[in-house]
């Protein structure tokens, strides 16, 4: 199977997936007990749990590693186990009988064709043969009948027939990938308009509450005293606030670089996207730190600036005054130095 087709791949296709991927490991492990424990009746007991510990951990790792296609490691691991088991169900027998390399060659030929449906084709391909070759040998040196050469052509036939359906399947594969990139693009496109509509609206209402009434006045003609002028510059700073720092616009620190606006210092909020990802209360505290400056000062200019992200300082307020600068750093952990 073609790395590109595992984006949307066969576990997908059939359900495997939280409860149900649960339910099928239980059930394909007992499967797998249920054979390898026929090996006990023949075969030495630690070789036979041996094999039977390899091939249920083999199934383990071909279900629960999350990853498509299944990771190298974990692939050799399982690629190895089933002639591993063979080996071990096959050396020593005291029945000559076909119950040891059939059983084994059922059980091993089912954790192979899993690695069909985890994007490693040609690894399980590797392991049928691994498997048939072990047990032809085994058979050949062991003595056995000629019917236990059963066990060689149990695992061809299993992953042929889950291979077969995989190549069936694949064109399905490739439609519903591309339904479900359909699907998502679709829905972030969704999300960006939702998000876009959200803020229009919200600078909207910003607009409409702080500047209508003003406007009103102004379209109905009013003569504009210097009070009326003096409410006009302050309007249009706080409207240039929302859109150059508008992470910065909060009730408080509006009314905050209002005050210190009316007291003749120039005020500079900018907002260069530095609290993407920054926990609510380090942000507060930035706020509540520029906030208490520009309340504070009289003259001069106040800067509150918050920096790109990536920087070791998340955000700086620069009061500079006739009486001397004070400069103020908040960093991402929330901690402030204060330098005069």
């Amino acid at each position: 199977m073609a790395d590109r087709d595992i984006d949307f791949a066969l576990r997908d296709l059939l359900g495997l997936r939280d409860g149900a991927a649960w339910l099928f490991l239980v059930g394909f492990e007992a499967i797998i007990v249920l054979y390898m424990v026929r090996n006990f009746a023949g075969s030495p007991p630690v070789p036979a749990l041996l094999a039977l510990l390899a091939l249920a951990a083999a199934g383990l790792l071909v279900l629960v590693i999350p990853v498509d296609p299944l990771p190298a490691s974990a692939t050799a691991l399982v690629v190895l186990a089933a002639p591993l088991a063979a080996v071990l169900t096959m050396t020593g027998l005291s029945d000559r009988g076909d119950t040891p390399q059939v059983s084994t060659a059922f059980a091993a030929s089912y954790v192979l064709a899993l690695l069909v449906l985890r994007g490693r084709l040609g690894a399980a391909w590797i392991g049928v043969a691994a498997t048939a070759g072990v047990i032809a040998v085994l058979v050949a040196a062991e003595g056995m009948t000629g019917g236990a050469f059963v066990g060689t052509i149990v695992p061809i036939g299993t992953v042929a027939g889950v291979s077969l359906f995989a190549a069936v399947m694949r064109p399905t594969q490739r439609s519903l990938r591309t339904l479900r990139e359909e699907a998502t693009l679709r829905a972030a496109a969704e999300a960006t308009l939702a998000a876009e509509n959200g803020e229009r609206d919200r600078q909207l209402a910003r607009l409409d509450r702080l500047a209508r009434p003003m406007l009103e006045r102004i379209a109905a003609g009013a003569d504009l005293n210097g009070r009326d002028r003096e409410e006009c510059r302050l309007l249009e700073a706080e409207l240039r606030d929302g859109l150059r720092a508008p992470q910065l616009v909060t009730d408080d620190l509006s009314a905050a670089a209002r005050g210190a606006r009316a007291r003749g210092v120039e005020v500079v909020l900018l907002d260069d996207g530095g609290f993407a990802g920054v926990p609510q209360w380090v942000r507060e505290r930035v706020v509540d730190a520029a906030a208490g400056e520009l309340d504070a000062a009289t003259d001069g200019t106040v800067t509150v600036r918050v920096l790109p992200m990536g920087r070791r300082v998340l955000a700086t307020v620069l009061a500079a005054a006739g009486a001397g600068d004070r400069r103020i750093e908040i960093d991402a952990a929330g901690d402030v130095r204060v330098s005069t």
